[in-house]
């Protein structure tokens, strides 16, 4: 939406699918609305599509303290089609009702601040960031800081793609200017003082650096109680990860989704991630860790190939973000100790008791599946089991032999146990290494 006057809309909409519900992510933007305090303006899309309920999503929304206007509350929700373009309109026309309601006001004669939407590395002219002018006025020339990177407006660029030399509060332009990319939800403001803007920058890097700091080495920090845990659970693997997109969006919507992966026995660590191209740096710093390269929509560097082939280091292209997820999870997998199951393999009635010397054979009939020599079985007896172990002997007739199956008769020996009852009921089976998955 552009709304030509000086009004800004101050207002987080959320976009639920009619077809899946409330995600986690819809919760905690919820929570991030309320303590902003600002008002909420509710997207139900997909409508068109089949299985979609929207009164099921406002419901949910119900709730967590959302009541739609049509169910009597005061929040405004609008079912609409982004594939369609049906009632794009009207969610429109909402959002300015509810600016004019909530007196959202921007002042256009004040330095611009406002939100980075998105964010990419155009090799030809550097780093390009769209914002969002949320107050005031930016203008060609200016001095900004969007998060912790600097820079001084060179050109800017509407969204008709043509190039303009001030944008209002409410209008989204791409800037060319800036020494670095930043990250898509970042703030920026426009400072009149080069030297503050500067030092508002270098500090924010720092800070920004410390924290990744932190976080690398809590990621790895080991206490007895963790060691207690991964001693039971088995030693915890890691998968390290350098992720580069062709914006800051996508990288963004790659980290999250990789959160939502199971991590209690293999865990994702991102070395670095950024947007722009993969270059011979990330190769050289993945040889060094042990890491795979994630790329996604963007290129190689002159030289990163060869480098790559030259350290042994896997650098993975994709265009679609599930194959992305899909062989990650894979790799993740495939880290995971194979778990021991039991298979069964059949099932033996005795139908009666012969002596041999000491001993006592069973005289079987295989009832389903096979029973296989030197494999397990199981002699239940009334429902409650009498032996479990190896089956040691087994005979057809009067040879030995490795396996019977049903339909015919049989004799079972074990050497521990001799306790035979006619009516036992014999269940044949073996232990198998099976691949495990997350959700397991």
């Amino acid at each position: 939406m552009r709304a030509r006057g000086t009004k800004v809309t101050d207002i987080a909409i959320l976009v639920v699918a009619a077809d899946d519900g409330v995600r986690p992510q819809t919760k905690e933007a919820i929570s991030h609305a309320r303590a902003a305090k600002v008002p909420i303006v509710v997207a139900i899309n997909k409508i068109d599509k089949a299985g979609a309920n929207p009164d099921r999503v406002m419901q949910e929304l119900s709730e967590l303290e959302l009541l739609p206007e049509d169910w009597g509350g005061d929040t405004v929700m609008v079912p609409l089609s982004a594939l369609n373009g049906d009632n794009i309109d009207t969610l429109l026309e909402m959002i300015v009702i509810v600016s004019e309601v909530e007196e959202l006001f921007a002042n256009p004669n004040r330095t611009a601040k406002g939100t980075v939407i998105e964010a990419h590395l155009d090799r030809a002219r550097g780093p390009i960031a769209t914002l969002l002018i949320q107050n005031g006025t930016l203008r060609v020339g200016d001095v900004i800081v969007a998060g912790s990177v600097l820079g001084r407006i060179r050109a800017m660029i509407d969204d008709r793609g043509e190039k303009v030399d001030a944008a209002s509060p409410s209008f989204a332009v791409e800037i060319l200017g800036l020494n670095d990319i930043p990250h898509a939800g970042d703030e920026f403001e426009v400072y009149l003082n080069e030297k503050e803007a500067k030092a508002i920058a270098e500090s924010r890097t720092e800070a920004k650096r410390d924290t990744r700091l932190q976080q690398a080495m809590s990621s790895r920090r080991v206490t007895l109680s963790s060691l207690s845990a991964q001693a039971e659970q088995g030693e915890l693997k890691e998968l390290n990860l350098i992720i580069k997109g062709d914006v800051q969006g996508s990288v963004e919507a790659i980290l999250g989704s990789l959160k939502q992966l199971p991590q209690n026995e293999v865990q994702i660590r991102v070395l670095l991630s950024g947007a722009g191209e993969v270059t011979e740096t990330d190769v050289d710093l993945a040889a060094a860790s042990g890491a795979v390269v994630i790329g996604f929509n963007t290129n190689l560097a002159p030289g990163s190939r060869q480098a790559a082939e030259q350290e042994g280091v896997d650098i993975r292209e994709y265009n679609v973000i599930y194959k992305l997820l899909d062989e990650i999870e894979g790799a993740m997998e495939g880290l995971l100790d194979p778990e021991e199951i039991e298979e069964s393999l059949g099932q033996a009635e005795v139908r009666a008791v012969f002596s041999v010397g000491k001993n006592a054979v069973a005289g079987c009939y295989v009832q389903s599946g096979k029973v296989v020599r030197n494999r397990f079985i199981r002699v239940l007896r009334k429902g409650k089991e009498v032996y479990n172990g190896n089956l040691d002997s087994l005979r057809r007739v009067k040879d030995d032999v490795k396996e019977v199956a049903s339909g015919f008769e049989c004799g079972i020996g074990v050497n521990k146990f001799n306790n035979w009852e006619e009516g036992d009921l014999i269940e044949a089976y073996e232990m198998v290494f099976k691949r495990r998955t997350l959700s397991s």
